[in-house]
């Protein structure tokens, strides 16, 4: 992940309701759920839910698709990892384990780097 899409994912996701609604998302897995189901879990106006959905859209955080009269969201777990693995990259000096984390996958990198 570049650092552009990284500050622009963290600044969707520095928003409570954007990242209550992400939260939803990552929880209900990959068969998503609907907007109209998003507003009503979190107690949110339909106008509101879909403001948010639309910022973390556009973000990359979740895509959408089109169910009958339904929208229906998914968080995109590619990204989400790709934002965690981009987080944790050179964590502890290059030891993860010290934090627990795994090492990062960047194909770039060699083993040496990754020990």
């Amino acid at each position: 992940m570049e650092m552009i899409d990284a500050v622009g994912a963290l600044s969707a996701l520095a928003q409570e309701t954007r990242l209550a609604i992400f939260r939803a998302l990552v929880k209900a897995g990959p068969t998503g759920m609907a907007a109209g189901k998003i507003a009503q879990k979190l107690t949110l106006p339909a106008p509101t839910a879909s403001f948010h959905l639309k910022e973390l859209k556009g973000a990359g955080l979740v895509s959408s698709w089109r169910e009958g009269r339904s929208l229906i969201y998914v968080a995109d777990f590619a990204v989400m990892k790709g934002l965690i693995e981009f987080l944790t990259d050179d964590c502890c000096g290059g030891h993860p384990e010290i934090c627990a984390l795994p090492p990062s996958r960047d194909p770039a990198r060699n083993d040496a780097e990754t020990v």
